[in-house]
């Protein structure tokens, strides 16, 4: 099995008009999806991101407070998994929570170095 990467994207519930029970509630379905992964053994890492950062560019010579993209392009939180293929990982990630409020998965192979 090869590893593939999910990059979360927009579908942030704090960004979202919600009460606080409509938050808890989703990010109890979070904790489903993935112990539900763990219990198949294909999960391998993962974890949401801070909203905050900073970006480097020019080899460390500027340095900026970020990231700034429109809430739908910032990456929220990544996922490692193990698939058998990129289609495999397709499916898998079809389950994820995060398409209850507009956001994306994008699914990366992770190459060996």
């Amino acid at each position: 099995m090869d590893q593939y990467m999910y990059l979360f994207r927009g579908g942030d519930a704090r960004e979202l008009q919600q009460s606080p029970e409509q938050m808890q509630e989703h990010m109890q379905k979070w904790g489903q999806w993935m112990q539900g992964l763990a219990e198949k053994g294909i999960l391998e890492a993962g974890l949401p991101l801070d909203q905050g950062g900073k970006v480097v560019e020019k080899a460390g010579e500027v340095v900026t407070d970020g990231p700034f993209a429109e809430g739908k392009e910032i990456v929220g939180g990544y996922l490692i998994v193990k698939a058998a293929d990129i289609n495999n990982a397709v499916e898998v990630s079809k389950g994820c929570p995060i398409f209850e409020h507009g956001g994306t998965v994008e699914v990366r192979k992770l190459m060996p170095m």
